[in-house]
């Protein structure tokens, strides 16, 4: 027991006082019956002089002077510190605590970074960063909220195939299976990855990867309104006038912009004079287009619409800053700055996106053109939208200056001028669409001699082409919101529910596959030795959006040139008939249309859903959606599993479907004077002496978020590109070219 240290302590007069000192836990004892009892009776004092070893005597002078010293504190303040001085004394007491509150919280962010760096030496991994009690309540909640969502999945499934969940096969997680690494099956070996080819795996494309540019400063909101108004008066004047400033062009019919007639219409000043090394791009074109011109405008200037209405063109747009909103319920005056990134994919041609119409805005787009060798456009500048007359808006864009430094400025002289259209209302919900596209090129990176005719002819970011892919896109939209199911649809969901669940699904496909396969900022290519001078080439990206599997995913593509017409190749791709003869991946065996949605006025125009004969996938369909317009064509396909489809197919919410597209992209090549060989008899230009083809695949490396990419699936990935040239060469009797 206790009983306290004695020491000797010598007093005033030099006698030795004995001074007793009690322990730890005798004061901690005390403390605790203080609180409880400060007047402790004769019984209590005794308990505790045999439970702490002391004398009641002891007990009793300590009480004493507890309560003593509790006195002398409450008085302590007002005696030491009138009012004025203990307010001053709080503060400074208060400067303190923080002070110390600083310093306690900048040693804990120390130790927590400190904590990250531990390697555990028993797997050589991080530690883990929270209590494992925790960690493990974590888990349980998180296991309840799976198995409450397998359990829903599970019912809706059921109730659609007619017998319990259970007994299905199992379902692979994503059906890449497809595109087997090792290009023998259906079956996806697990790859170890082992060697890293210095890929930048870049994560999904929802992400933006560049810090947008600081807020426009009130001085310069004013001249950047002025500009605007300006670049939309010139908008109307080049949309409206005719010979002389424009001339129709012998060849092929188009517009053709006389440079000494505008610049004697339009004065520029010195900082608008061209520069002596970059040429001009020029283009006009009129269209009707199924949408009245109220929910086009909307469209226009909304980032998220304008990216759903040009899926082949926008790979990210984002909104940075409104400048004017404009009037109540009306776009008329709402004053948009837009930066952009233009990508020639050999598909369409692009510029930018804008806002919301409630609010002015800045924004952020990505543009593209669906072939990895073709180098980005980028741009900055304003989107300005004016009602000019009852049922009539003019759209105007222009480029301008980066506010302050940032590093989404121009890296090239590369410039947008004036350029937009006019939206005329028409009836029967129709919209005639006049397309101006106006802007001076710099070529930092050259252009491949593929793409070289195409893109220096102008018809790669030419009105046409937007023109092209608005009426088309407009076409798919009025599709989706018919009520009714069209007759020449076969098999098809049951219902208007299921048809746009569908439609839904093939769209994310198509928009998945275009924004993985142009040369955007967001990829590094890496290109190997291939079946031509362009060689196959590859990336990698990281997954983690719903709807998409979880994992690094390996993109390969490759462009090629065959001697035929941009119609005859996709004929091909689009014939489920044909299919054997390109899909390595099938294994010869055939596959059989079960379903068609048609989803424009071209036959060309349709989502498919295909299932294999004889080839023991019962489970295992083919989504397949096929688009086709005066600019060029594209084929998007995905595995997709059965009880996936079904529930689809009963209207309920296709975005959790995991799908990773593959496909082929068609473009005339630019060589004749139409250039635009589209793909029916309404086009007028004509045919063109070949055409350029994209091959893309996506292959789901590993489901491992760190995996990187290794020498076996390279040789895969090349030989499996090689392959499907080499067989769509032979099946169309093209030479090696």
């Amino acid at each position: 027991m206790d009983s306290g240290d004695e020491q000797d302590v010598p007093d005033s007069q030099g006698r030795k006082k004995r001074y007793h000192r009690h322990t730890p836990r005798q004061i901690q004892e005390l403390e605790s019956m203080f609180k409880v009892c400060p007047h402790p009776d004769e019984k209590q004092r005794k308990q505790l002089s045999r439970d702490l070893g002391l004398e009641p005597r002891q007990i009793k002078f300590w009480f004493q002077n507890r309560r003593t010293q509790m006195k002398a504190a409450a008085l302590l303040p007002v005696v030491l510190f009138p009012p004025s001085s203990r307010a001053q004394q709080e503060r400074t007491d208060n400067c303190l605590l923080r002070a110390e509150n600083d310093k306690i919280r900048c040693e804990n962010i120390a130790m927590r970074e400190a904590l990250r760096n531990v390697i555990c030496p028993s797997c050589g991994g991080p530690p883990p960063d929270d209590d494992p009690y925790f960690d493990e309540q974590n888990l349980r909640m998180e296991n309840a909220k799976l198995k409450e969502e397998l359990d829903r999945v599970s019912s809706l499934a059921s109730k659609y195939l007619g017998r319990p969940i259970t007994q299905l096969p199992p379902v692979q997680p994503v059906s890449i299976s497809s595109l087997d690494l090792s290009v023998g099956g259906y079956s996806n070996p697990g790859i170890s990855p082992s060697l890293d080819l210095d890929l930048l795996c870049q994560s999904s494309s929802s992400a933006f990867p560049y810090p947008f540019p600081a807020s426009m400063s009130e001085l310069e909101k004013p001249l950047m309104v002025e500009m605007a108004t300006g670049a939309l008066e010139e908008v109307i004047r080049v949309v409206q006038t005719d010979e002389p400033l424009w001339v129709k062009s012998g060849s092929d019919g188009r517009d053709v912009l006389q440079l000494e007639t505008y610049d004697r219409m339009f004065q520029r000043s010195a900082r608008q004079l061209r520069f002596s090394d970059t040429r001009v791009e020029a283009s006009r074109d009129s269209a009707l287009v199924v949408m009245n011109a109220v929910t086009l405008l909307d469209m226009f200037m909304d980032a998220s619409k304008w990216g759903e209405l040009f899926p082949t063109i926008v790979s990210k747009a984002r909104t940075v800053e409104v400048l004017a909103a404009g009037m109540a319920g009306s776009r008329s005056g709402s004053l948009v700055l837009v930066t952009t990134v233009l990508q020639l994919f050999c598909l369409n041609p692009n510029f930018l996106c804008v806002t919301d119409a409630s609010k002015g805005v800045q924004m952020y787009e990505e543009l593209q053109v669906l072939s990895p060798v073709v180098p980005t456009r980028d741009f900055c500048f304003l989107r300005y939208c004016q009602q000019i007359e009852p049922g009539v808006w003019a759209v105007a864009d222009v480029s301008v200056d980066f506010p302050g430094d940032n590093q989404l400025a121009p890296s090239s002289r590369s410039r947008r001028l004036p350029s937009g259209c006019l939206i005329e209302e028409m009836p029967n919900g129709y919209s005639k669409v006049t397309w101006v596209e106006h802007m001076e090129i710099e070529e930092k990176n050259p252009i491949h001699v593929l793409f070289r005719d195409l893109v220096d002819g102008g018809m790669a970011f030419g009105a046409q082409r937007w023109l092209a892919t608005l009426q088309r896109m407009c076409e798919r939209l009025a599709c989706l919101n018919v009520a009714g199911i069209p007759a020449r649809d076969i098999g098809v969901a049951p219902s208007p529910d299921g048809k746009r669940s569908m439609m839904k699904l093939a769209q994310r496909m198509v928009t998945n596959f275009c924004a993985n396969v142009g040369a955007s900022n967001g990829h590094k290519w890496t290109t190997l030795s291939g079946v031509n001078d362009v060689g196959v080439r590859v990336t990698l990206h990281k997954n983690t959006d719903a709807g998409q599997p979880n994992g690094v995913v390996l993109s390969a593509a490759t462009s090629i040139w065959l001697p035929i017409s941009a119609e005859r190749i996709f004929g091909f791709f689009k014939d489920e008939r044909t299919r054997t003869q390109w899909d390595v991946l099938s294994n010869g065996n055939t596959v059989q249309e079960v379903a068609h949605i048609t989803n424009g006025s071209h036959p060309g125009n349709c989502i498919s859903l295909l299932r294999g004969l004889n080839s023991g996938q019962n489970t295992m369909l083919i989504l397949q959606e096929c688009c086709t317009d005066a600019s060029g064509s594209v084929v998007v396909y995905s595995p997709v599993d059965l009880p996936a489809i079904n529930i689809v197919m009963s209207g309920e919410d296709p975005s959790y479907v995991p799908i990773l597209p593959s496909g082929f992209t068609i473009l005339p090549d630019g060589r004749s004077a139409g250039g635009y060989g589209a793909s029916s008899s309404s086009n007028p230009m004509g045919g063109s002496s070949g055409s350029l083809v994209t091959v893309a695949f996506q292959i789901l490396m590993s489901s491992l978020p760190s995996a990187k990419l290794n020498l076996e699936s390279v040789m895969t990935v090349n030989n499996l590109i090689g392959t499907t040239v080499q067989q769509i060469k032979a099946a169309l009797s093209c030479p090696d070219v």
